[in-house]
């Protein structure tokens, strides 16, 4: 019972690490520098499919700390030469090996041949490479931080964000007046279509009027009447009639400003002396 017991967990271990139990795996050798966490039962993967699991890590402690890690890969897998396992892992940190197939055409490896080991250019991988990159940029973060907090402190700043609740309270007034305007616009607006219906008709209207109206009629009126004017114009220019003659002879003007002195003359002495012009006697007319 003891030896039963024994077997059984020697091989129940074996199939908790995920190891094949009476595998007939083709074994290969694959050489690395640094296995960065790949451990015994890691699996391996062709083109994300399971092909095999890492059985055993050898660490070479005579010649510069080479590690060799045996992999078992099922014998219907072929290897093509120039093939190599990768090392990869995800955001979770489980660490997988990852082969890397070469051209069929080069021949296939023998079980018990060596592939060439190395990193996976992973998400992690390019994580690690721009860390520098970074680090370098930390001190220019650092200043800009410094700037924007050197702003940020600026009283000019908190004034124009006051100055912007002012404007956004104005325009909150203005939408306002402009949907009241708008209300208003729409309760008149019956009303100033009423209206602009009744230009309308007056316009209507007159056009019509203006469409009835004899412009021959009326153009030949107004030749008339221009005529006449020429003819009155004619005659006030000519020596004929008392204005033309008053207005071209320049000594009837002046006779009758004369005429009009001594009118004036004459109409001031009765005035003043009517008793030469005027003689009223109740008994008689009495001798001079």
């Amino acid at each position: 019972m003891a030896v039963v017991g024994i077997v059984v967990l020697y091989f129940g271990l074996q199939f908790l690490k995920g190891l094949t139990l009476f595998s007939s795996d083709n074994r290969y050798f694959v050489k690395f520098d640094n296995i960065s966490g790949l451990s015994v039962a890691s699996p391996i993967y062709a083109n994300g499919f399971r092909v095999g699991v890492v059985e055993d890590i050898i660490f070479d402690y005579e010649h510069n700390g080479e590690i060799t890690a045996v992999v078992g890969i099922d014998k219907k897998m072929q290897l093509p030469k120039g093939s190599m396992a990768e090392i990869s892992s995800d955001m979770l940190g489980n660490v997988k090996l990852e082969l890397v197939l070469g051209a069929i055409k080069d021949g296939l490896l023998a079980p018990g041949d060596t592939i060439r080991g190395g990193m996976a250019g992973g998400l992690m991988s390019q994580a690690a490479t721009m860390v520098p990159q970074i680090q370098a940029m930390l001190p220019k973060l650092d200043s800009i931080l410094a700037s924007v907090n050197t702003l940020m402190a600026d009283p000019a700043i908190a004034h124009s964000l006051h100055n912007v609740d002012q404007i956004t309270a104005d325009l909150t007034r203005t939408s306002h007046d402009l949907s009241l305007m708008t209300a208003a616009l729409n309760q008149q607006m019956p009303q100033i279509l009423k209206n602009a219906d009744g230009v309308l008709a007056n316009t209507n209207e007159l056009t019509h009027s203006l469409n009835e109206l004899d412009i021959a009629q009326t153009m030949a009126s107004v030749n008339a009447t221009l005529q006449n004017v020429e003819q009155m114009t004619a005659k006030l220019n000519s020596n004929e009639g008392t204005l033309g003659l008053l207005m071209r002879d320049p000594e009837l003007y002046r006779n009758l400003n004369a005429t009009m002195l001594h009118t004036d003359s004459l109409m001031m002495d009765l005035k003043n002396h009517p008793k030469r012009y005027v003689h009223f006697s109740i008994f008689g007319k009495k001798d001079k």
